[in-house]
């Protein structure tokens, strides 16, 4: 019995594939490569619902953030063309939700540039999500920066039930990526909204210079906070940006990534999230079979996403049901 093969039996039957196991799958021959997507989908068709799982995003207040992520246009640090403006208004943000409940989306979310949100602007957003959940018809998430325990009850109260923080990239390669907060600050975070009563999306970016391996480091480091859902983005180097001239991963990068996550994370949503725009269709097929069941559709934060009902078109191509 091959090496994936038996990981593939130990998943199955309820375990978990150990770190030393999945940094084997770190180095891939050919054959290797074919049989770990298709244990990685066998994987996915036994734990994953059928059912598309699918959310859109408002950039809800853009740019002039202090952070110095290097990924990252709305950072104040660098010089791009992002659009920069204030917390939307009440109409914007209410309209924008009326149109993905009527789409068919399941979740909906603000996010917003800056490291926090506080004050007058929290007001705000916690009365925006309050009416949203006297509406009904929509998952309510959130992804308002690094909040303290008193903001996040707000927000459950306010109808909020999905809280995301990404830890970004791997433990040893956030700290060359970001210097003005950390990851353990981010972990905090995403324990006190667990303690307020929210479940937790987090995932990150791949192709930001990380090695195989550190990728690998990434999924093992999310499988120790177990969120509910892991957003995958793939980095859409920004002008302006210190990674505005990283290499693009290939199309065996992205499907190994995938794959690996879902050995390592049997249970839990796999979503496409930014860069999907720059994959060709046969690809995003691809990595349906394999192992994403979901994604943030419509608009992205700072570039653009596929049209909803584009996407709708594509998880009926998939198998899925939207």
């Amino acid at each position: 019995m091959s090496r994936i093969t038996s990981y593939k039996y130990i998943i199955l039957s309820g375990g978990d594939i150990t770190p030393q196991q999945a940094y084997s799958l770190a180095e891939l021959t050919p054959t290797e490569r074919e049989e770990l997507y298709e244990a990685a989908s066998e994987i996915t068709r036994r734990f994953m619902p059928r059912k598309f799982d699918s959310c859109s995003i408002i950039n809800a207040r853009s740019g002039r953030c202090p952070e110095d992520c290097k990924w990252c246009a709305q950072s104040a640090h660098y010089h791009s063309s992002v659009n920069t403006y204030p917390l939307i208004d009440r109409a914007t943000c209410l309209g924008q939700a009326e149109r993905n409940r009527h789409s068919g989306i399941s979740r909906y979310s603000l996010v917003t540039s800056g490291r926090t949100l506080s004050g007058e602007a929290l007001d705000t957003v916690v009365s925006y999500y309050s009416e949203l959940s006297r509406r009904g018809g929509l998952g309510l998430c959130a992804s308002l920066g690094l909040l303290d325990a008193e903001a996040l009850h707000r927000l459950r109260r306010a109808g909020v039930s999905r809280y995301h923080c990404n830890l970004e990239t791997s433990r040893s390669h956030f700290p060359t990526l970001c210097t003005t907060h950390t990851q353990a600050q981010k972990l905090s975070t995403i324990a006190l909204a667990r303690q307020a009563g929210m479940e937790i999306c987090s995932g990150g970016i791949i192709g930001m210079g990380e090695t195989r391996r550190q990728r690998i480091e990434f999924a093992l480091d999310l499988r120790e906070i177990r969120p509910d859902s892991i957003p995958v983005n793939i980095l859409v180097p920004i002008p302006g940006t210190p990674l505005a001239d990283s290499q693009p991963l290939t199309d065996e990068e992205i499907l190994d990534t995938v794959a690996i996550f879902r050995l390592i994370h049997p249970h839990t949503p796999l979503r496409f999230a930014g860069g999907r725009l720059n994959l060709s269709t046969d690809l995003q097929l691809r990595a349906m079979e394999i192992a994403v069941n979901g994604a943030i559709m419509g608009d992205m934060l700072t570039t653009s996403g596929p049209q909803i009902e584009a996407d709708k078109k594509l998880v009926a191509r998939a198998g899925y049901k939207f």
